[in-house]
């Protein structure tokens, strides 16, 4: 299942903390997970891949322009959309669904606080 491996991918990637991914490994994998939530036809994987293209945005102002208030709300709401589907979603994913969610709450928390 595609998907799974996908899902298996960014958290092992996630696994050492956002800022161990590049920015370019990043943007990737975020087109990645955008195309295949927004082709899925479901109403709420939809809404999160347009909340990726909301991410991609923000990611793609470069390293001057970043604004970690701005990124840290995309994914906590990327976080909360996730913890979202987990209760539908099929039992293969959901542990991995639920790490992911807990990841990107805890990530987009700390970068809404960041100064």
């Amino acid at each position: 299942m595609i998907f799974s491996d996908l899902l298996n991918a960014t958290n092992h990637s996630l696994s050492n903390g956002l800022t161990g991914i590049p920015l370019t490994a990043a943007m990737d994998n975020t087109e990645t997970w955008q195309q295949h939530l927004l082709q899925s036809g479901e109403p709420a994987m939809q809404d999160i891949g347009r909340e990726l293209g909301n991410l991609q945005s923000l990611l793609s102002a470069g390293d001057a322009g970043l604004n970690a208030q701005a990124i840290g709300r995309s994914l906590s709401m990327l976080g909360a959309q996730t913890a979202e589907i987990v209760r539908t979603a099929p039992e293969e994913v959901r542990s991995g669904l639920s790490g992911l969610s807990d990841t990107l709450l805890k990530a987009g928390g700390q970068l809404e606080q960041a100064r």
